[in-house]
Formats: structure tokens, sequence, C-alpha cells
């Protein structure tokens, strides 16, 4: 019989329609590869020489306000503008492009130069939140932006270019290419199941307990079944609620609650700073009713073996098909036993 923690297999993810290869037994293979140096140097609270701190100046002489908790500005480098025109090149249908306009603002979640989102408080990390959901709205709102893609990118490993606590939004003019895959997903399921496929996935985990990392009351975070990154987890909201703006106080505050505890837990799976690209998936901002779309947030953290093991897609991930070794109940048990710690 199929052993999951054993045998290759291959797992559906029903958010995108692809398949992951999980290797169970690759994890007793040696490692010689490259590693990576640590990153565990302390912060001071405040740099002079950081363009994001309080007072200090930016690109082209903006100097930042002495902000006193979270602060928002127009990303001085921004991959998309507000006036490129929508219009279209095709050549024989071989080679064609579409001009893409949108926004990029930046939000810096403390005046703190030395915090991440692992050692701020719930109360700080609830206030990023209402940023978060004031940013969607209000980007939202504006009549070319169809979807807004809050991100943070943690760490030299995952590009990030500065330590300060900060997270990037892009607006764009077309749902991107994640998100519109997920939206496929999630609508085929609601038109044959009439009901959401995260909100039926979120009880399902719950039932079986094999893969949860944290839940309160209403969130829960854990190592989806069909998990690529090593650590990976998604963030689920246990009800039905389609964006940031949509949550309750008490849902903003269970929200702060998961996220301060996640964070803190990745940071214990290797005693240092861990690396990570986070994400939100929430509903398009159209027009469309969209009743689909189940807020959520994926988590993507590259170590493997060691604080200086890391592990991207390369080889066969690339150019044939996503592939990890760590199972993940195997990693969900991990992150579950220093949750508890």
């Amino acid at each position: 019989m199929l052993n999951l923690q054993e045998h290759p297999h291959r797992r559906l993810n029903p958010l995108t329609g692809e398949w992951v290869l999980v290797s169970p037994h690759r994890t007793n293979r040696p490692w010689q590869g490259a590693v990576e140096k640590s990153s565990s140097s302390s912060l001071p609270p405040y740099d002079p020489s950081c363009y994001l701190c309080p007072r200090n100046q930016r690109a082209g002489g903006v100097r930042n306000p002495d902000y006193k908790s979270t602060f928002v500005f127009e990303n001085d480098f921004a991959a998309l503008k507000p006036d490129t025109p929508r219009e279209t090149s095709n050549h024989d249908d071989l080679l064609i492009a579409e001009g893409q306009s949108g926004r990029c603002r930046v939000i810096c979640f403390s005046p703190r130069h030395d915090l991440t989102l692992a050692n701020m408080t719930a109360e700080n990390i609830r206030d990023v939140i209402q940023v978060w959901a004031d940013q969607y709205a209000e980007l939202g709102a504006e009549e070319s932006i169809r979807y807004v893609e809050i991100f943070e990118n943690r760490g030299e490993m995952m590009g990030a270019s500065n330590p300060h606590p900060h997270c990037q939004v892009w607006a764009t003019s077309e749902v991107p290419v994640e998100p519109s895959k997920e939206q496929r997903q999630l609508r085929a399921y609601l038109q044959s199941h009439s009901r959401c496929l995260l909100c039926d996935y979120v009880k399902l985990e719950r039932e079986l307990d094999q893969r949860i990392v944290i839940e309160n009351e209403t969130f829960v975070a854990l190592v989806p079944f069909w998990a690529v990154w090593p650590f990976e987890t998604l963030v689920l909201g246990k009800n039905h609620v389609a964006d940031l703006q949509q949550l309750s106080s008490a849902q903003r505050s269970d929200l702060a609650d998961l996220l301060s505890k996640l964070t803190r837990v990745y940071d214990r799976v290797f005693d240092e700073p861990f690396p990570y690209t986070m994400g939100f998936h929430q509903r398009p901002t159209d027009g469309g009713a969209h009743e689909e779309w189940h807020l959520h947030a994926h988590f993507y953290p590259p170590l493997l073996r060691s604080a200086t093991v890391r592990k991207f897609l390369v080889g066969f991930e690339l150019l044939a098909n996503p592939q990890r070794d760590i199972t993940p109940e195997l990693a969900a048990s991990r992150l579950r036993e220093l949750a508890s710690r």
C-alpha cells in the first residue's frame, strides 16, 4: 500500500490545479552543497544610513517624516506606473505584449529599524493589518486597478534590500498569474460543489489534525498537503471572508496574534531570523462579487536542513515539476513542536 511518509508520490494542489512531487526517502541523502552565512547580527533601533528610518532621506532627496507607528509611501523605484499606456503589441500571434499600469507602495511596519513581525507586539501587528486593509480598499477603488497584492520579503536571501521592517503593495491593472490560477480553481470548485474550496479544506484539516501548526478562535496556520517549500505554511480564516477589509475587529486581532506566533516559530526553527516571502491572496478589485474568494496568506521560507542550507526551485523543479523531500506532515510536526514552547 502507498505510504505517503515513505514512498515517492505526487500531491495535487487544488488551489492551482498543479502537482507537486514528494520524495520522503531523499531526506537521508548527504549534503555537500553550498551553505549560506548566518544573518543573526543585531541591528540598532535607528540607523542614520537607512532610507526607511524616520527623518532620513530617500532617493531623490525626499525625507521621511518623523513617523511613530506605520508609514506608507509611493515606491521610489516602482515596478509599475499609473500612466503606462494600455496598448497591445502583437506580431503574428507569436510576439505579444500588453502595457501594464499600476501602483507600488512601501509600508514601514514600525519606526524601529531592529524589529520584525516576530518581535513586534500583536497590538502593533494589528495596526499593520489595519494599514493593509486600508491600502487594499484605497488602491482597489481606483478604476484601473483590478488586483492588490500585499507581500513581504524578509532577509537578504529572499532579496530584501533593507532589513528595516517593511512590506510592499503592488496594485495591478490585471489579475496576476498566481491569483488568477487560484481564482479559476476556486470558481470551479464553487460551481461543482456549491461550497467554498478553502472553507472545506480548513474544515478537513482541523478534523484530521495532522498539518495544523497554530490556531485560535478565527484563524489557523497549517502546512498545506501540497506544500512545495520546506516549511511552507498557509494562513486561513475559519470563516468565509473574501478580503482584508471584510475582517471584523476580532478577526483582525486574531490574525495579528497568529502572525506574531507564526513568525516567532519560524525564528525558532534554526535559532535565528528566518527568511521568507509572505503574501496575501484576496478578492480581485475588478467590481465583481467573487463569492469564490477566501482570504489567505502564503509563507514561503527557503531554509531546509540548518540555518545555512537553503533550497530554492532548481533543476527538475524548474524544468518539469515542483518537488520536495520533507513531507508536509513532518514539517508541520516540527513547527508545531516549536510553537508549543
